[in-house]
């Protein structure tokens, strides 16, 4: 559906185009007709899917029709991340750049004095993150009376990184739900998202996509089926046939993520590892060096990842299954985004069959198997003793490696026939005892 038949206002209509969109996502179809009447919408809705411009698209229609505004806040926007409300006030700036509206980010890791100065000159609409929200609000500094519309962006994120208190603090403290308009945006409508957040909710139109559209269509994915030690040699070679330009790999540990992103710059590539643990001033850092195309590949957790929004990351690259399949949905929506083509790759190892098997149960479909061929196997530079591969393209089985003889050792001994006889003292001369 193009968006000139939404009936959309002109500054409105404008800022699309300028910005190059003209026709609706699925879940820009599917909700506007609702929003734009009003009415309150519980939409399952990936990274990537188009959900930022249906709440702005509706935020803007809505003021626009009340204006003269006072200068307070009238649209709340609660978002999970530092990085996911800085992203929507981007967005916002760009799709309303034909709109009187001033638009403020507040988020913690940083110092107050500009975010109180954007709320002292009368923000329309704000962007926050919980955890500074509540601060302010407790301090005075936002009036919560004049907010007539609400959003509440990647819902099952923001509960997973622990802000169930902190949302229901800011819920009951805002007008009630029959004088506002609310919208409720989560990869996954989970029971839990809906039990904590329709209280606070006016009978709110739920808007699902099919399990096959969990992942946009323009999301290309592959499965290898790999062992365990051969996956990082397997990498290597997928990085020098595919060529991208942009990588997020995630694995599924802190350890295994800092591993593989010092494995990777080993081998020459621009890569970067980013946990929870990070400062955020390094990972402020780190995260606009891979928006500049300094660093091609960061390896990320799940934690470290939430909110993250990169434009043009062209590959979404799985060193290891999720264990929670819901998170593989988060994973591969950070490629292909606004319409663009983009790769997923899962690394299967003999320890994640079952998380697979999760996966695909939520997609309801089975991710596409590719069988590598043996030059695809790339040797590990940092790998300082490599193991021989066998004929098949496999490395030989734990404990069956080649033993290579000391200097002036004689050949490895063949195995004598019969049973009980023992081999001479002298023929493991030269070999390095077990255990040592």
């Amino acid at each position: 559906m193009p968006f000139a038949e939404l009936g959309l206002s002109p500054p409105v209509l404008q800022g699309l185009h300028e910005a190059g969109f003209y026709r609706c996502t699925p879940i820009q179809e599917r909700s506007l007709p609702v929003t734009l009447k009003g009415k309150d919408i519980a939409a399952q809705a990936q990274t990537g899917s188009g959900k930022t411009a249906v709440f702005l698209i509706t935020i803007f229609e809505n003021l626009l029709k009340r204006r003269p505004l006072a200068p307070a806040c009238h649209a709340l926007i609660l978002a999970p991340t530092r990085e996911l409300a800085l992203q929507i006030q981007a967005d916002g700036q760009l799709l309303g750049r034909h709109c009187p509206f001033r638009l403020a980010a507040i988020y913690g890791g940083v110092g107050y004095e500009k975010q109180l100065q954007a709320l002292r000159e009368g923000a329309h609409i704000v962007i926050a993150t919980p955890g500074r929200l509540i601060d302010l609000m407790k301090h005075g500094h936002l009036k919560t009376d004049t907010i007539s519309l609400l959003v509440i962006d990647e819902a099952d994120r923001m509960l997973d990184m622990g802000f169930v208190k902190d949302l229901q603090y800011i819920l009951k403290r805002l007008p009630p739900f029959h004088r506002r308009q609310s919208m409720l945006f989560s990869a996954t409508l989970s029971p839990r998202v809906l039990e904590i957040t329709y209280p606070y909710m006016n009978a709110p139109v739920e808007t699902a996509v099919d399990p096959e559209k969990l992942v946009v269509e323009t999301v290309r994915q592959e499965l290898f089926h790999v062992a365990r030690a051969e996956k990082f040699s397997l990498l290597l070679g997928i990085l020098e046939k595919e060529k991208p330009e942009r990588v997020l790999l995630f694995c599924n540990t802190k350890v295994q993520t800092l591993k593989v992103a010092e494995r990777l710059m080993a081998n020459g590539y621009a890569a970067r590892g980013i946990t929870g643990d990070l400062p955020q001033s390094r990972r402020v850092q780190l995260l606009e060096r891979f928006k500049k195309g300094e660093i091609k590949i960061l390896a990320a957790t799940d934690v470290a990842s939430r909110g993250l929004h990169v434009e043009d990351v062209t590959h979404v690259i799985n060193y290891d299954v999720p264990q929670d399949p819901e998170e593989y949905v988060h994973r591969i929506g950070r490629t292909a985004r606004a319409g663009k083509e983009g790769k997923a790759i899962t690394l299967c190892g003999e320890d994640d069959v079952y998380s697979l098997e999760n996966v695909e149960n939520l997609l309801g479909q089975k991710i596409p198997v590719v069988w590598p061929e043996e030059d695809w196997f790339v040797p590990d530079k940092a790998d300082s003793a490599p193991v021989r591969r066998s004929s098949r393209g496999r490395r030989p089985p734990a404990g069956k490696k080649d033993v290579v003889p000391a200097k002036g050792a004689p050949p490895h001994p063949k195995k004598r026939s019969g049973r009980g006889k023992k081999k001479p003292a002298d023929s493991q001369k030269g070999v390095a005892p077990k255990g040592r």
